[in-house]
């Protein structure tokens, strides 16, 4: 079961496609964050939502919001995705403990080994005050996102 709106946002500690830490509480008091999850780098539909992403960037990275996006791939896989995309915001590796975080959000697939397509928005104290899960091959909608955060 996925995490609720209203508690708070489990903690992680991941590197990014450069090898860096990233950790949640560094977005703490500064950012609201946008953490999304999808299964597998160099896949159609992941593709196509990252891409999306990339092309809106502004309205999920700048000032007051943080674009964070996760797999169970490996940070190598990840950075020549990122490469490949020409994807400027982290791209966070749970590949080991494999899924950790995915599971502590309750969306990883285990019959799969990968994360199903979850985003949470997070504000900045930490709260989780918007959630989609969405099965594997089915695409989440965007616009969703932005109405989240301007909620919040």
């Amino acid at each position: 079961m996925a995490v609720e709106i209203g508690s708070k946002a489990p903690e992680f500690e991941l590197k990014n496609q450069h090898g860096e830490i990233v950790r949640l509480a560094d977005f703490r008091g500064q950012k609201n964050v946008v953490l999304v999850f999808y299964p597998f780098a160099f896949t159609g539909v992941c593709t196509g939502e990252l891409c999306a992403l990339r092309d809106d960037l502004p309205n999920f990275q700048n000032d007051d919001v943080q674009v964070l996006a996760v797999s169970c791939d490996a940070p190598f896989s990840l950075r020549v995705f990122a490469e490949q995309e020409g994807y400027e915001y982290p791209l966070l590796s749970d590949f080991w403990p494999h899924g950790g975080t995915a599971q502590a959000y309750g969306v990883f697939a285990e019959d799969k080994g990968c994360a199903v397509r979850a985003t949470f928005v997070i504000d900045k104290e930490g709260v989780v005050k918007w959630s989609v899960v969405n099965a594997i091959p089915d695409a989440r909608d965007q616009a969703e996102y932005l109405k989240a955060l301007a909620a919040v």
